[in-house]
């Protein structure tokens, strides 16, 4: 770990020792998550070819909505649309890359709404 205290840098140690582990193949491609402060990105990448199959972001579901929303709702509104752009694309089963975020709050909706829309991870 690097040894100041940068929470950004941090999260960036976080997010290459779970990539270590966590390879997306075609038949189960990787659900990939970043998180901003306005916003949250979904993509779900097939590593082998290096290429996205399915995204999705909450710039989108703000663009459709007339009132601003809560963000972990868009969240979850996010993991649903990407849930539903992979199933099109004929994917079924994902496997979670979290991005080195904690798995609580909007990273939480966000993969609670993709097992809503159908993805199993």
């Amino acid at each position: 770990m690097p040894r100041d205290k940068d929470s950004r840098k941090l999260r960036i140690v976080r997010h290459r020792r779970v990539r270590k582990k966590v390879i997306g193949t075609a038949e189960r491609p990787r659900l990939c998550v970043y998180r901003s402060l306005k916003g949250i990105y979904a993509q779900v990448i097939d590593d082998t070819q290096g290429h996205t199959v399915a995204h999705a972001t909450s710039r989108e579901i703000a663009g459709n909505a007339g009132e601003p929303m809560p963000k972990t709702a868009a969240s979850s509104a996010v993991g649903r649309l990407v849930a539903e752009r992979a199933t099109a694309a004929g994917i079924a089963a994902v496997v979670f890359d979290r991005g080195g975020y904690r798995y609580h709050g909007r990273v939480k909706a966000l993969a609670e709404g993709a097992r809503e829309g159908g993805l199993v991870f």
